[in-house]
């Protein structure tokens, strides 16, 4: 409560000082409640509101050591501070490993009681200070855990609304006679479907700022792998390292490795209703990663215009440049390599 009394308790056998302490303590706002043993003590701290715990070392039975142990397993044990009329330091070390927010040595009666009111304040400052803190915490792992349900969310309803969209745009393809425009809206839903792939792993994913690429590359081939059959019958061979790959990249190496495949099924083996495409994904160094797609068919540079349309390939390139990197392409004569290389 906000207009609470500050309530202390004072375990100590000695009360003719627990007088003292009262009046001191009293003429500064605080309720000093009095306990003689350990066992007392525990006891009343149980039934709650004492804000601090003025804690002597020798007790009837046992040490106020015993005390500190006792409240070392509870949750919320108020703060204590630590009195000893003993000179050895190693009471002292002992107590403030133990828990005690601070100590206090008994000596003259008035500078004691002035040091054990300094003491007590600041126990509550670094109590309030505290909880506080563990209040500030617990708002911020409740807001990112709202925030990334919230997300989730998001995700899952981004990747259907992709999905029925892909749908749409199959159904529309399926329904046109004229080739070409039929293909462009296959090669469409094909693009749409693998932007959706990643919002489907961030939905399911613990830390939606990465994508585990091997897991999302897989996904996409077996799907380029139906969408392609009507093309034929390609090896479609995967070799990707596990990796986490910030989400933004993911999307671009997706529709890259869409685009490269999609070509390689349609012009590599041009006339010919199989043949062997490579989607590889590896770490290149320390913050470096290398993508290539390989095939064994007629084989191409980059270099003139490329068949088809061209989109793809410019699509390629635009990713390639949201990716800091450009396309690398060799021509061994046995087919078409092509590299990009770029910081994770």
């Amino acid at each position: 409560m906000p207009n609470k009394p500050i309530c202390i308790l004072y375990i100590d056998d000695d009360p003719a000082l627990v007088r003292l302490a009262q009046r001191v303590l009293g003429r500064r706002g605080y309720t000093v409640e009095h306990v003689t043993t350990g066992e007392e003590g525990l006891t009343r701290l149980m039934r709650g509101n004492i804000d601090v715990v003025i804690l002597d070392h020798h007790l009837p039975t046992g040490t106020g050591m015993d005390v500190l142990a006792r409240l070392g397993a509870w949750e919320l044990a108020p703060p204590v501070v630590y009195v000893t009329g003993s000179a050895d330091t190693r009471i002292a070390v002992n107590a403030l490993k133990a828990g005690a927010a601070d100590y206090v040595p008994k000596t003259v009666a008035d500078e004691f009681l002035e040091l054990l009111a300094s003491a007590v304040e600041q126990a509550l400052v670094q109590a309030r200070l505290e909880r506080e803190k563990a209040t500030a915490e617990r708002e911020v792992r409740e807001a990112r855990d709202r925030a990334e349900i919230l997300l989730g969310e998001v995700n899952h309803r981004v990747a259907n609304s992709l999905a029925l969209v892909a749908a749409l745009v199959r159904m529309q393809a399926s329904a046109i006679d004229d080739t070409a425009a039929r293909n462009a809206l296959e090669e469409t839903q094909t693009r749409i479907s693998a932007i959706a792939g990643i919002h489907r792993r961030l939905y399911t994913s613990e830390d939606v700022r990465f994508v585990e690429i091997d897991e999302y590359l897989r996904g996409l081939i077996e799907e380029l792998r139906v969408s392609m059959k009507a093309s034929g019958t390609f090896d479609i061979r995967l070799d990707v390292e596990h990796l986490a790959v910030p989400t933004d990249k993911a999307v671009s190496i997706g529709v890259i490795v869409n685009e490269l495949v999609t070509n390689a099924c349609k012009y590599a083996y041009y006339g010919k209703p199989t043949g062997q495409i490579r989607v590889g994904f590896r770490r290149d160094g320390g913050n470096t990663a290398l993508l290539a797609v390989e095939d064994d068919g007629v084989g191409w540079d980059g270099e003139g215009l490329p068949r088809g349309t061209g989109l793809g390939s410019r699509i390629v390139k635009a990713m390639a440049g949201n990716l800091g990197s450009s396309l690398q392409y060799a021509n061994s004569g046995r087919g078409t390599q092509v590299k990009l290389q770029f910081s994770l």
